[in-house]
C-alpha cells in the first residue's frame, strides 16, 4: 500500500491560511510606512522646509504603527 505524500487537505488549508495572513500583514505593514512618508514628504514640501522634519516623524510613527499592529496580530492568535 502506497502512502501519500500529500498532506491532509487540512494542513495544507492551514498552511495556505498562514500565508495569505502574513502576506497581508506584510502588505499592511507597507501602506502604513508608505502612507507616513508620502504624507510627510507632501508636508514638507507644502511648508517649504528644507530640512524634511515632517517625513522622519510620520515615517517613524508609520513604522511604529505597522510594528504595533504586526504584534497585535501576533498575540491574538
Amino acid at each position: 500500500m502506497a502512502t501519500s505524500q500529500h498532506p491532509p487537505h487540512s494542513s495544507r488549508k492551514n498552511r495556505l491560511n498562514s500565508y495569505a495572513r502574513y502576506s497581508g500583514l506584510g502588505i499592511q505593514m507597507l501602506v502604513f510606512i508608505f502612507a507616513g512618508m508620502y504624507g510627510g514628504y507632501k508636508l514638507d514640501r507644502l511648508l517649504h522646509l528644507k530640512f524634511p522634519a515632517f517625513t522622519i516623524v510620520l515615517s517613524l510613527l508609520g513604522t511604529a504603527i505597522a510594528i504595533w499592529l504586526a504584534i497585535k496580530d501576533f498575540t491574538r492568535k
